[in-house]
């Protein structure tokens, strides 16, 4: 019969109209921003770095792979350095311009230390079109329990795998004090 295609697809239309209004799960509409809808794990939006205990002390040794790798180079790092001008392990500035970063996570992939990950904040508009989005390291420091929270599949294999590598430096430290242990206490032979 001509146009019963058209009459299923309006009598689907018309159901789904229909249970948009009788079940609550179906409501398409989110009055934003009262209510906000729940991003999904896999949402990433813009870097933040990575700190477990202390933020003076981030995951970050600032080797500044993520600015290289950076395609639109809008990370900027510049490393701690002491008295004597040596590099200390430390990022004195990590910038990153989220006006220019178009969130391909290429950093993330690229860091070694699991330093920098993605966030899902997504509100981030401001009227300073310059400085209004140019985050500082104080403003992208984010603890690792936050990054458990928005990312909990990812942080569970990282934290894993960063215990695994401490307890393995902790027995190789404890082995290398007992070796210096029981070489400082055989008697040396007398020279003569």
């Amino acid at each position: 019969m001509f146009g019963k295609g058209l009459i299923q697809g309006l009598g689907v239309t018309a159901k789904n109209f229909i249970e948009s209004f009788s079940k609550p799960e179906r409501m398409t509409t989110v009055e934003y921003p009262e209510q906000k809808v729940q991003v999904q794990e896999n949402y990433r939006n813009f870097p933040f770095l990575v700190f477990d205990e202390d933020p003076a002390n981030p995951r970050c040794v600032a080797c500044k792979i993520c600015e290289k790798e950076c395609p639109p180079q809008c990370i900027y790092i510049e490393e701690v350095r002491d008295e004597k001008g040596k590099a200390v392990r430390r990022p004195a500035i990590f910038d990153i311009d989220y006006s220019v970063c178009m969130s391909c996570q290429i950093c993330v992939e690229a860091c070694p230390f699991d330093a920098i990950k993605m966030d899902q904040v997504y509100e981030l508009s401001t009227q300073d079109r310059f400085e209004g989005l140019l985050f500082h390291k104080e403003d992208i420091l984010k603890p690792n329990d936050y990054f458990g929270r928005i990312h909990p599949t990812d942080a569970k294999e990282i934290n894993l795998k960063l215990r695994e590598a401490a307890d393995k430096k902790k027995k190789a430290d404890e082995a290398k004090a007992k070796a210096a242990a029981a070489a400082a206490a055989t008697p040396k032979p007398p020279t003569a």
